[in-house]
């Protein structure tokens, strides 16, 4: 019988792993094999020792903070647009047919060089639209995205590894890539509304691989293997890892995309902070250039992959 109630989480339920030693070339192997046995039983990981200063948190959590504070007049000024970029108001998202809106708001913004200059070469990739009444955001939102993509960049090595390849297999496809950066702010849900109404509905996770950075006050449940749904709660100096569906669809379903939704009853605002990573938008996905064999998915590139999930997720798109 499937829970629909979350539990508290049990212990080794989500497995925390020390990344330290993916930078090591004999502890990348240990490592590897912790991430690749956590990858295929849940799909999400803590991960500790990931080498992001407080501070960089910190400032962008301050900056968020301010930035959902505003009216919706300011924030209207940032709308997001058709490259993904800006502000989405809340009820813009839909993470899963069937059910009601998301309850949530977000800003989004995605690569940027070191003097600002982003590529309009694809249409999930463009100018971000940084907000005047802000000012401070787009220095931390970038430092956030940089230091962030790094750790990225480390775990993607260590999947490599652990899937017996060569540890630049994924990591060589990122040199500009579709990768976002968000911060999203979700009100708090009053207890009357139930489980029919979510921050964030249940849902995998479109991309390669997220990112998450919890403040102190949770709401992340995560499904595990027989349905039943039990919470992920903060833990000091970890971030939440998860594969999404096109790393799954890249190891033919060896990596594990599980279904996972936010239900803020806190009594208080939440606020995340995440980097949603993907590579280059030409990047063919095709688990036959890792195991060998043709896949029964059709080689797709990453950028298809995704306009295709997102013009299906937000209504942005489809007016």
């Amino acid at each position: 019988m499937v829970n629909h109630e979350a539990s508290f989480i049990e212990k080794d339920k989500i497995p925390l792993i020390d990344i330290s030693g993916i930078n090591d070339n004999i502890k990348i192997i240990e490592v590897s094999k912790l991430l690749h046995k956590a990858s295929k039983e849940i799909g999400f990981i803590y991960v500790k020792n990931h080498g992001i200063p407080n501070d960089i948190l910190t400032n962008l959590r301050s900056s968020a903070k301010k930035f959902f504070s505003f009216n919706e007049q300011n924030k209207k000024t940032v709308n997001v647009n058709s490259k993904h970029r800006g502000w989405i108001s809340q009820g813009g998202a839909k993470m899963q047919d069937k059910v009601s809106a998301d309850l949530k708001e977000s800003f989004i913004w995605g690569y940027q060089d070191v003097n600002g200059k982003t590529f309009e070469d694809h249409p999930l990739r463009g100018a971000n639209q940084w907000p005047k009444f802000c000012p401070d955001l787009e220095k931390n939102a970038m430092d956030f995205f940089q230091h962030g993509h790094k750790v990225a960049n480390m775990l993607m090595r260590g999947f490599a590894v652990g899937l017996g390849l060569d540890e630049e297999f994924f990591v060589k496809h990122t040199g500009i890539p579709l990768s976002r950066g968000s911060i999203i702010y979700y009100p708090n849900q009053d207890s009357r509304m139930g489980d029919k109404h979510f921050g964030v509905g249940p849902h995998t996770d479109f991309g390669v691989l997220t990112l998450l950075f919890q403040d102190n006050i949770g709401g992340l449940q995560v499904q595990d293997i027989h349905g039943n749904w039990i919470h992920a709660p903060p833990i000091d100096g970890t971030i939440v890892v998860n594969v999404g569906d096109l790393l799954s669809r890249w190891t033919e379903g060896e990596y594990k995309s599980t279904p996972h939704r936010v239900i803020n009853n806190s009594g208080k605002e939440r606020i995340s902070m995440v980097i949603a990573y993907d590579p280059e938008p030409d990047t063919i996905i095709d688990s036959q250039n890792i195991f060998g064999k043709k896949s029964e998915f059709q080689p797709i590139t990453c950028g298809d992959y995704l306009i295709w999930r997102f013009n299906k997720a937000f209504s942005y798109r489809k007016k």
